[in-house]
């Protein structure tokens, strides 16, 4: 994997869990930048916003940090991985508690510069 073509972009504390977050994370891979771009504002998940800011920071990485093309970027990762998770407690019958567990998730976003070499055959 060459480091000058990929840009990374992390959040570490999304309040959703894993499993949830990675039915949206996984519809957005190898799609080009725009068309995921258009994806997640049409979407009508509320985790969506986060997944937007999260690609809106690997393309200003990609764009600022290793000078690459907007235009020729497309995702080639997107992964999703448990974070911490919040334990809360609900009053029951006979004084009893029953857990209630709030998790958190991690998000990691990889785009990469697609290259525009088609070898002509002559």
């Amino acid at each position: 994997m060459n480091s000058n073509i990929i840009a990374v972009a992390k959040d570490n504390m999304v309040r959703i869990s894993p499993t949830k977050l990675s039915l949206l994370v996984n519809s957005i891979v190898n799609m080009k930048v725009s068309s995921a771009v258009n994806h997640l504002q049409f979407s009508s998940k509320r985790i969506s916003k986060t997944v937007l800011k999260v690609l809106n920071a690997a393309v200003a990485n990609a764009e600022n940090n290793k000078q690459l093309d907007i235009d020729r970027l497309y995702i080639k990762e997107a992964f999703v991985g448990k974070s911490l998770r919040m334990k809360r407690w609900r009053p029951r019958a006979k004084g009893r508690a029953a857990s209630i567990i709030k998790p958190f998730s991690k998000i990691t976003i990889i785009v990469e510069e697609k290259s525009e070499n088609k070898k002509d055959k002559s």
